[in-house]
């Protein structure tokens, strides 16, 4: 079955087409106003399209095929994620205009974290609200966590696995036998890590505090916390490349924000081993994760206590983004660095949907 993989980002359309044996036939990165009917009309014809979508809230827990019920579902859960779920109803809808008559296929980015124990997904706050607004943790990245963590159990056989994901978005799995067990990003993608502009986790009395002291408004607080925070209000860059490289030079700020970085990283780390009840692999996957060398180094070195170490030499070579296991000679816990391939697991979702 030929694939068309649609991942709709926040400033432009990646497309990919695969082939039958999940080879890449067709790639591109659709700018906004490109015409879409030209580029696929120039490709092969898909059998079926596999769509990334950010939120499956509570129903969608495995890749479904589109009809107007899933459809309008969709559209529902746009509060919940409303500067993610609309770009992917977008392309959902730009694709399926061009391709009426080609099965569409969601893939959620939830779905994966849908087997979260009660405890972790649960907040503590009052039952009226959590059954009235759906508020639970849902996590996020669940299309990267699943892949990076199925090639590792494939690789080393390990029950146990943390899976960071860090890219312009960051977030930690726990993965216990193939499952979802904790994750660091909960009803919004802006809990958890520090990541590019995003705050990840702060004090939310220090939103309320900002609200009534400082009579900013949500939207004004929303916006700050989403788009100006993160390495970019701590070192003056939201590109990690650029960090390392001043943090090296020794900028103050870029120190601060690579130290920042690297303790919410292993604090995370080390609390997704605990929910995982050990930690037998540990996998970097997306754009930081598998290039930034000296992230991985700094964060092995916090985590000597759990058996963590990377060797160097290693870890230079898999400095570009080119998977592969870094474990240190002395180390009880394997390290391995996983090029991130959502398409494909974008894929075997869209395969299993119309299978069943």
């Amino acid at each position: 079955m030929r694939v068309l993989v649609v991942n709709a980002g926040s400033s432009s359309l990646k497309v990919r087409l695969l082939g039958r044996d999940d080879e890449v036939e067709e790639t591109a990165d659709v700018e906004p106003g490109a015409d879409l009917d030209e580029l696929l009309g120039a490709w092969p014809r898909p059998d079926a399209v596999g769509h990334r979508v950010v939120h499956g809230g509570t129903r969608f827990a495995d890749p479904v095929l589109v009809d107007d019920d899933v459809r309008k579902a969709l559209e529902e859960l746009t509060a919940l994620a409303p500067l993610h779920q609309p770009k992917s109803l977008e392309g959902l809808e730009a694709v399926s205009r061009l391709l009426p008559d080609v099965p569409a296929v969601a893939c959620f980015d939830t779905a994966f974290h849908a087997t979260l124990p009660a405890a972790a997904a649960t907040y503590a706050v009052p039952e009226a609200w959590r059954e009235r607004y759906a508020i639970r943790r849902y996590g996020f990245h669940g299309l990267s966590h699943a892949w990076c963590a199925g090639r590792v159990a494939e690789r080393t056989g390990a029950r146990r696995i943390v899976t960071a994901h860090l890219g312009a978005g960051a977030s930690l799995a726990a993965v216990l036998d193939g499952r979802s067990v904790d994750t660091t990003m909960g009803f919004t993608p802006l809990e958890g890590l520090v990541m590019a502009t995003r705050s990840g986790t702060v004090d939310p009395g220090l939103v309320l505090w900002l609200e009534e002291h400082e009579r900013l408004s949500p939207h004004e607080i929303a916006e700050t916390l989403e788009r100006r925070s993160g390495l970019a209000a701590l070192a003056g860059t939201a590109d990690m490349r650029e960090v390392v490289e001043r943090a090296g030079r020794g900028e103050e700020r870029a120190c601060l924000a690579l130290d920042v970085y690297v303790h919410r990283l292993a604090g995370g780390i080390a609390a997704m081993a605990a929910a995982a009840g050990g930690m037998e692999a540990l996998a970097f996957t997306g754009g930081v994760g598998e290039r930034a060398s000296v992230v991985r180094a700094r964060a092995a070195r916090r985590l000597e206590f759990l058996g963590v170490a990377v060797d160097d030499a290693r870890n230079t070579v898999h400095g570009g983004g080119n998977g592969g296991e870094i474990t240190g000679a002395d180390a009880t816990v394997r390290t391995l660095v996983v090029a991130a391939r959502e398409d494909l697991e974008i894929a075997r979702g869209v395969r299993a949907a119309l299978r069943r």
